[in-house]
């Protein structure tokens, strides 16, 4: 039970609404099919070549450690950039309402007419807003700045996020040359990262609601045509040097 003065609190999320906002889940859908597509065309390339396990292996864990660093790194800046912003605009915007509250709430005004409410109306929720300094800046930082203050993103949760689905992805088409060699470790390769494109495909499409079929053929071809590339140049390379 709420007190006189207390606001009540926020209703909890429908059921049936997922949270897209934050970046990790972002970063771990992406790391994953980077990381199938950049070393399965890596280890399709070397295997064409036709030289030992072991530098297919090398080869392909270079690809595994230098891709997911990379992605961690950049998936790090990247989400520290945009937080350090909006904390940034956030932080002028509290600026703003402590020198020109009548200022701040007449744009509050403006903005719930523009969006149709009526003027006493616009008028007494702006008014309202204002009386509290949090709750001031939380409404001009979603009307007027389309900001969540609450959900800045994690830049540290990003990068971890996507390290991890990166070397999940890569180890996928790697996987079979620590245990085999030669052509039952390459269609191994072969059909391990067309499975597992297929099933991110599908992973996508229940998570945006879109075709199953047709996202899992485009993760497909995704992974397919450049395994293909690379497999060919490694085979040329390979009969060069022979």
């Amino acid at each position: 039970m709420n007190d006189g003065d207390s606001p009540p609190a926020p209703p909890p999320p429908e059921p049936h609404h997922r949270n897209v906002r934050g970046g990790t889940a972002r970063a771990a859908v992406f790391g994953i099919s980077d990381g199938l597509v950049s070393n399965v065309a890596l280890i399709l390339g070397v295997a064409g070549a036709s030289p030992g396990a072991g530098v297919v292996r090398l080869a392909g864990m270079a690809g595994l450690i230098g891709g997911a660093v990379s992605m961690a790194a950049g998936e790090w800046v990247s989400m520290t950039a945009q937080s350090e912003l909006l904390k940034r605009e956030l932080e002028m915007e509290r600026i703003e309402l402590h020198r020109r509250p009548e200022q701040e709430r007449k744009e509050l005004v403006q903005i719930y007419r523009s969006r149709g409410v009526e003027p006493e109306t616009a008028e007494r929720l702006a008014t309202e807003m204002m009386r509290d300094p949090e709750l001031a800046l939380e409404t001009h930082a979603r009307e007027e700045l389309g900001i969540d203050p609450t959900d800045l993103g994690s830049p540290l949760g990003a990068a971890v996020s996507s390290f991890l689905a990166f070397a999940v992805g890569a180890l996928v088409p790697l996987f079979p040359w620590f245990f085999g060699a030669g052509d039952a470790a390459l269609v191994a390769s072969i059909v391990l990262g067309t499975l597992t494109a297929l099933g991110v495909g599908a992973a996508l499409a229940r998570f945006t609601g879109r075709s199953m079929a047709r996202s899992a053929t485009r993760q497909f071809l995704l992974s397919a045509v450049p395994a293909a590339i690379t497999y060919a140049l490694g085979s040329i390379v390979g009969v060069g040097l022979g």
